[in-house]
C-alpha cells in the first residue's frame, strides 16, 4: 500500500497536463505560477483587484483551467468528478446528488454524499465507453490522470462530451480560481464566491497574525509527505512553487526545504537531519503511530523538533486535496507551530467537515 502511496505522490508531483476540453484534440501544456507571485496576489492585492479576477474567472468559461477551449451546455445537471478534491467542492456547493459518477477516491470518502452505487472509474485509467454512455453534461477531470503522458479522455472528448480540466495547483490563488471556474461551470457562482472570499478573509486574517510574530519566535518547519523506512528511506518534502510552501510561509514559519527548485524534493534522512528543522509536520497517514515513529527515529535525536516534541500529524485529506478545506490545514498548522498567537483564529470551513464526519 505504501508503494501504491509513493507511486501516487510522485505523480502529482510530476504532473504536465496535456488533457483538452470538449471535443477538441489539440494540447497545451500547464503553466503555474511561482509561489512568490501567489503569495503577493493572495496576501497583498487589493480588494478591487481581487474582485476583477473573480469576475474573470466568473465571466470567461471560453477555456478550462489547463487553458483548453470548451464549449459548455446551456445547463449542467449530470456531472462527473474524476478528482476528490473537485467532488469535496461539488458537495459543498449542495451538488452531490447532480453527479452521476465519480473516481474510485471519490466515492470513498463522499459516498455519503452521493447518490448510492454511482459508477466509479480509476482516474489513471476510466473507462471512456461507460463514461460517454452516461450522457454528464461535463466531466471534471484532474492533471493527474495524465500524469504518464496519456489523454485517458480523448474518446471522451471525441464523443463530443464536455471535459473541463483542473491541473494540480501550485498556489493558494490557483485553488481560488479553481473553486470560482467550478462554481461557474455549474451554476453556482454566488456560493463559490462565497467559499473563496472566506478563504481570502482567512487568509488575511492569518498573514496579519504572522506579521505580529517576532523575527525571533519565527520556526523552521520540515514537512514531510512520506516517513523514511528500511524499505523506502526517502523523505518526500514540499518545495518552492508549491501551495503548501505557501501555507507554511504565509503563517510565518520558514520551510527548510523551500529553496528547492524542485516542487517535491526527495531528501535524505542526513540531509533532512542537517537542516535541524525547529518543527516537523508530516501528512502521512500510511504509517501507524506516525508522530511517535518520528520522534523515536534513530539519528533524529539532536534534531531541534525531536528535542521540544514539536512533531505534529496534519489532516492528510485537508493539506493534499486543493480545494478551500487547504485553509483548515493552515489553520491547523498555524495553530501546531505559535499556539499563542492563533488561537482564536476560527475555521469557516470547520462545519462542513464536521457534517462529513457525522455523515461518515
Amino acid at each position: 500500500m505504501k508503494k501504491k502511496f509513493l507511486s501516487m505522490v510522485m505523480a502529482v508531483a510530476m504532473i504536465s497536463s496535456l488533457v483538452v476540453g470538449c471535443g477538441t484534440q489539440n494540447q497545451t501544456e500547464t503553466t503555474t505560477e511561482p509561489a512568490t507571485e501567489a503569495s503577493s496576489e493572495v496576501d497583498a492585492t487589493s480588494d478591487a483587484s481581487t474582485e476583477e479576477a473573480s469576475q474573470e474567472a466568473e465571466t470567461d468559461l471560453s477555456t478550462d483551467r489547463s487553458g483548453n477551449p470548451i464549449t459548455l451546455p446551456e445547463t449542467v445537471e449530470n456531472i462527473i468528478s474524476m478528482a476528490p478534491s473537485t467532488t469535496q467542492i461539488l458537495v459543498d456547493l449542495g451538488l452531490g446528488d447532480k453527479i452521476v459518477a465519480c473516481d474510485t477516491y471519490s466515492y470513498a470518502s463522499y459516498s455519503e454524499y452521493l447518490t448510492a452505487d454511482i459508477p466509479q472509474f480509476d482516474m489513471m485509467a476510466p473507462d471512456q465507453e461507460q463514461i460517454i454512455a452516461l450522457g454528464a453534461d461535463v466531466v471534471f477531470t484532474t492533471g493527474m490522470s495524465a500524469s504518464h503522458g496519456e489523454d485517458v479522455f480523448a474518446s471522451v472528448k471525441e464523443a463530443g462530451v464536455c471535459v473541463c480540466d483542473i491541473p494540480s495547483s501550485a498556489s493558494l490563488a490557483d485553488i481560488i480560481a479553481d473553486i470560482e471556474f467550478i462554481g461557474a461551470v455549474v451554476g453556482k457562482e454566488d456560493e463559490a464566491s462565497a467559499i473563496s472570499n472566506e478563504m481570502k478573509a482567512t487568509i488575511d486574517e492569518i498573514v496579519a497574525i504572522a506579521s505580529t510574530i517576532p523575527e525571533e519566535e519565527k520556526k523552521t518547519v520540515l514537512y514531510e509527505i512520506s516517513t523514511p523506512t528500511a524499505d523506502y528511506p526517502t523523505i518526500y518534502s514540499c518545495g518552492a512553487n508549491t501551495y503548501i510552501n505557501e501555507m507554511i510561509e504565509t503563517i510565518g514559519a520558514t520551510n527548510v526545504a523551500g529553496d528547492s527548485t524542485e516542487q517535491w524534493p526527495a531528501l535524505t534522512e542526513e540531509a533532512a537531519v542537517a537542516m535541524d528543522p525547529q518543527v516537523i509536520l508530516t501528512s502521512d497517514t500510511y504509517t501507524p503511530d506516525v508522530v511517535n515513529v518520528l520522534l523515536t527515529m534513530s539519528g533524529w535525536e539532536n534534531v531541534a523538533a525531536i528535542k521540544d516534541g514539536a512533531v505534529f500529524q496534519l489532516d492528510g485529506d485537508a493539506i493534499n486535496r486543493p480545494n478551500h478545506h487547504v485553509v483548515s490545514a493552515m489553520i491547523e498548522m498555524a495553530k501546531d507551530i505559535y499556539p499563542d498567537y492563533y488561537s482564536d483564529v476560527v475555521d469557516p470551513f470547520e462545519a462542513d467537515d464536521a457534517e462529513e464526519d457525522n455523515a461518515a
